[in-house]
């Protein structure tokens, strides 16, 4: 990847891995519910299925880039479609509350959790082929994307586990004001992955 694109990559990293998803919601629910140590029992299990899906996403990219070489420039631009498709998301969410009540927290919840995360898989597969592939299609130029991200998603999975309360505060107060800040952010990155270097 360019250097040029490592800021737009790290922030699609951050604003990826920082809203609400599955992942960052049974972070906190588990820290709420049950205090930090069964709470980082379960994140342990986030991390490791994150891991998982990102050594899938290197393998599944690598496999589709060196069968499908030419049709790489249209990966990029359903990755971008994909980020304006968060982002106008964002921006509609309707700020109801997604508070569920799930089992005791426990390192096979935290797996099973980010195995089955759509979120999580599509954020990886978005972020080799958008960010990677159009410039480099070896496995060893795709690896240590796939071996980075695992560390941006379940870092955020923290920040919702031990700043849980202040963090929904702050998402209630001013909703609006974060999504759109976030919404806007997505977009910049959708645009940095298509517009010409």
């Amino acid at each position: 990847m360019p250097a040029s694109l490592i800021p737009s990559f790290l922030i699609y990293c951050f604003v990826g891995g920082i809203t609400p998803g599955p992942a960052n919601l049974c972070s906190l629910s588990a820290a709420l519910r049950y205090g930090r140590d069964p709470a980082l029992r379960q994140w342990r299990g986030l991390f490791c299925g994150f891991f998982l899906d990102s050594m899938g996403a290197v393998a599944l990219t690598w496999l589709l880039g060196a069968a499908l070489s030419e049709y790489v420039g249209m990966l990029v631009w359903v990755g971008a479609a994909y980020l304006l498709w968060m982002a106008w998301h964002m921006l509609r969410s309707s700020g109801a509350d997604p508070d569920h009540d799930p089992a005791a927290p426990s390192f096979r919840m935290g797996l099973l959790v980010n195995l089955t995360n759509v979120k999580v898989i599509i954020f990886c597969i978005t972020a080799l082929a958008g960010y990677v592939l159009p410039y480099n299609g070896s496995l060893w130029a795709l690896l240590p994307v796939g071996l980075f991200l695992p560390f941006t998603g379940p870092a955020c999975n923290l920040v919702w586990l031990f700043a849980g309360v202040s963090l929904q505060r702050l998402f209630a107060n001013y909703r609006k004001t974060v999504d759109l800040v976030m919404a806007l952010s997505l977009a910049l990155c959708a645009v940095s992955m298509v517009w010409p270097h």
